[in-house]
């Protein structure tokens, strides 16, 4: 499992963790913010009158309501990146990095309008009358880039498994496991089930579906996320001077949390900011090709609506219940995961400055660290590591480590093979514990515990990941067999979706740090064809926007900024 994560975040670091992808992503939506005039605040007023139904149109082409389209987008949306990614993205690069996901998401408003509008305009019809679209289909009929097509398509297909499959039930199993100690495999069979009976529906039960879950979870999260935040309340100033008085130096050690750089927080921030909201990515105009409209800009006005409703709401909720609570810089006892770990030779002591600078450059690789990974035997004694070595587990310094075995339940003592400061045995029942900081689902289980609910604000998180995360499956199944449609034909669509039920079950029980790497590689496949396209058809996108006001049914007067 090492090995496959390490070979993943290797593929990642060159394309969706590395800093070109982040400033690709961030310069397009400025790009077109300040090309079209900042639509997402001109065109926001009208945006919500055209998903209330207002404006909706009479004999349409389209399977959905602009208000089922946007829920079924969301569904897609509103996932583990609002409880698992804020919470990773701020242990990962610390207040901050909510900061630069805030920003991802106010230019995001922007790309997903642009996106949504070229997709819906050039979507087709299948042959069981069906909608088809997304920015394949934009990519063939009118910039003729068949190749182009092809591939986004294809990322399509592998995204919807690392972004709308493997990431959510993984994230749902490890809390119902944590909450209420159900396996994993129990819980991600179950669901399978539920998902293989409402997938075969077709977009109109998925819909449907997504329709009545997407307010119930929102409503829910929202009143769970205020119990905390009003709760803890003297920390709210603190919180909102931490996100931004770090935005442009990195986020200061504090606490366990041992510092990031501004270079790691932006990049974290922007990374899990598209992953919550995938603006540019291409997924959603493949929902809102499915709504009734005859004009595309129509649709793209809805979609502004996704990231301001995904990010800007629910994960700045998130992030003032992580940081108001106090949670994320503080130490708790857990069971390590192996892709978390790296011994280092020595030991070093947190509290002393010099050797909290040694873990900081270590962690945050800008300057040359002294300290040195572990390599070779290391002896355990009674389930205590009896070398002179520093265990760090979620980037944080690891206490009380202790080594079981699983098998026996009984302590172990012995050799432990290490290689380049990572754990390499054969023994693979060998479970390590101990207190270090913690992140992604369990993280953000935690922060609820501290509202006025107490310990049972912990169930909410739980029962809000099972509502999330099984709409965004349920949504992504949706995209990856449009994709399968686009590349072999509508009649190939009932294989995907037995190969997608089957890897939603599978992921129940995998590593959660090598989902999370696999999702980074796949959002980037879909995300970089998806820029592309839509920069070469810019002068079209504007042409496309004036021609609406121009042939606009009702007056615009109260609708735009």
């Amino acid at each position: 499992m090492q090995a496959l994560n390490n070979f993943f975040a290797t593929i990642d670091g060159y394309i969706g963790g590395s800093n070109w992808f982040v400033y690709l992503l961030l310069g397009t939506g400025l790009f077109f913010t300040l090309y079209l005039k900042f639509p997402q605040i001109r065109y926001f007023r009208h945006a919500f009158r055209m998903v209330t139904g207002k404006y909706d149109e009479k004999g349409a082409k389209g399977d959905t309501s602009h208000f089922r389209a946007l829920t079924t987008a969301l569904s897609g949306t509103v996932g583990t990146g609002n409880i698992a990614g804020v919470a990773l993205a701020i242990h990962l690069g610390g207040p901050a990095a909510l900061f630069w996901m805030l920003v991802t998401a106010m230019l995001g408003m922007t790309t997903k309008f642009v996106e949504v509008t070229l997709s819906h305009k050039y979507r087709e019809f299948t042959e069981d009358g069906t909608a088809a679209g997304g920015p394949m289909y934009y990519m063939k009929n009118r910039l003729n880039m068949k190749w182009m097509a092809v591939l986004f398509a294809l990322a399509t297909i592998i995204s919807s498994f690392g972004t709308g499959n493997m990431p959510q039930i993984n994230s749902i199993a490890n809390s119902m496991h944590a909450a209420f100690d159900i396996h994993p495999a129990i819980t991600g069979l179950v669901l399978a089930v539920l998902l293989a009976m409402i997938i075969l529906g077709g977009i109109k039960r998925i819909a449907a579906t997504t329709s009545k879950l997407v307010p119930v979870m929102a409503v829910l999260y929202f009143i769970g996320a205020l119990s905390v935040i009003f709760a803890n309340t003297e920390n709210i100033a603190p919180s909102l001077a931490a996100i931004s008085g770090d935005i442009f130096t990195g986020s200061s050690a504090t606490g366990g949390f041992l510092g990031a750089t501004l270079a790691f927080a932006f990049n974290r921030g922007v990374n899990r900011g598209l992953f919550s909201n995938e603006a540019g990515q291409g997924s959603a105009p493949i929902a809102h090709a499915a709504a009734k409209a005859d004009h595309p800009v129509s649709e793209g006005m809805v979609a502004i609506l996704e990231p301001f409703i995904d990010t800007i709401i629910i994960c700045m909720l998130t992030g003032m219940v992580l940081l108001s609570s106090g949670v994320w810089n503080e130490k708790h006892q857990n069971v390590f995961q192996r892709a978390d770990i790296v011994i280092l030779k020595g030991s070093y002591d947190e509290s002393r400055a010099a050797d909290r600078e040694v873990l900081f450059n270590f962690l945050n690789p800008t300057a040359e660290s002294r300290a040195q990974r572990f390599n070779g035997p290391m002896r355990v004694a009674n389930g205590i590591i009896t070398d002179e070595v520093t265990v760090i587990h979620a980037r944080s310094v690891a206490e009380d480590v202790l080594l079981t075995s699983t098998s026996t339940e009984q302590n172990f003592s012995g050799v432990v093979a290490v290689e380049n400061g990572r754990i390499f045995n054969a023994v693979s029942e060998l479970e390590l514990s101990g207190r270090s900081l913690i992140h992604s689902a369990p993280l953000t289980t935690e922060a609820f515990s501290r509202g006025m609910l107490g310990e049972n604000g912990r169930f909410i998180i739980p029962i809000s990941l099972l509502l999330f995360a099984f709409s965004t499956a349920i949504a992504w199944s949706y995209y990856g067999d449009r994709a399968v449609t686009f590349l072999w034909g509508i009649e190939y669509v009932r294989y995907y979706r037995v190969l997608y039920v089957l890897g939603f079950f599978a992921a129940a029980v995998i590593d959660t740090t090598i989902i999370w790497t696999f999702s980074g590689i796949a959002i980037a496949l879909m995300t970089i064809p998806n820029i592309i396209g839509i920069l070469l058809l810019h002068k079209e996108m504007k042409e496309t926007v004036d021609d609406y006001w121009k042939t606009f049914k009702f007056s615009d007067k109260d609708d735009t900024a």
